[in-house]
């Protein structure tokens, strides 16, 4: 008889199905005879989004093939209409990854292709630009100053 060199794993312990005794949860839509789905009822609609805005599968909401199905429809032509946002603005209490860029300092400009380093934009322009309103008080003056030229 010819020598096994891999021995059959030992085998495993059958899986214990907890729900086996558990009911399904019934489908909101059936147990209240709802034909269709409306894609204008934002408050049913939100109850099947996650608060990441994912749509909620079947297994989660308890509702059945069909009426999942037009949960489904109904959400994204919702969305589509802007009616239901894509996803949920999430606020995060960290900012960056590694490290946030206060940390490091001002930026260093980059060198030309030839190794040279580069022109920083202070050095090209004299005055620098806080907002909007001062763009155009800036670029009036200059206006102004070739004008009378």
């Amino acid at each position: 008889m010819p020598r096994i060199n891999n021995p059959k794993p030992p085998k495993r312990a059958p899986k214990i199905d907890t729900r086996r005794g558990a009911k399904k949860k019934p489908c909101s839509f059936c147990q209240h005879g709802v034909v269709s789905v409306d894609y204008k009822d934002l408050a049913q609609l939100r109850k099947y989004i996650s608060d990441r805005g994912k749509i909620r599968g079947r297994k989660v909401s308890g509702n059945c093939q069909q009426h999942q199905r037009d949960v489904t429809d109904a959400i994204k032509t919702a969305r589509e209409l802007a009616l239901l946002p894509y996803t949920q603005r999430t606020v995060t209490e960290r900012r960056g990854g590694r490290g946030s860029r206060d940390d490091r300092g001002p930026r260093t400009p980059r060198p030309d292709r030839d190794g040279a380093p580069a022109s920083s934009p202070e050095a090209e322009s004299d005055v620098l630009l806080d907002d909007a309103g001062s763009a155009a008080e800036v670029f009036e003056a200059e206006f102004a100053e070739e004008a009378t030229e």
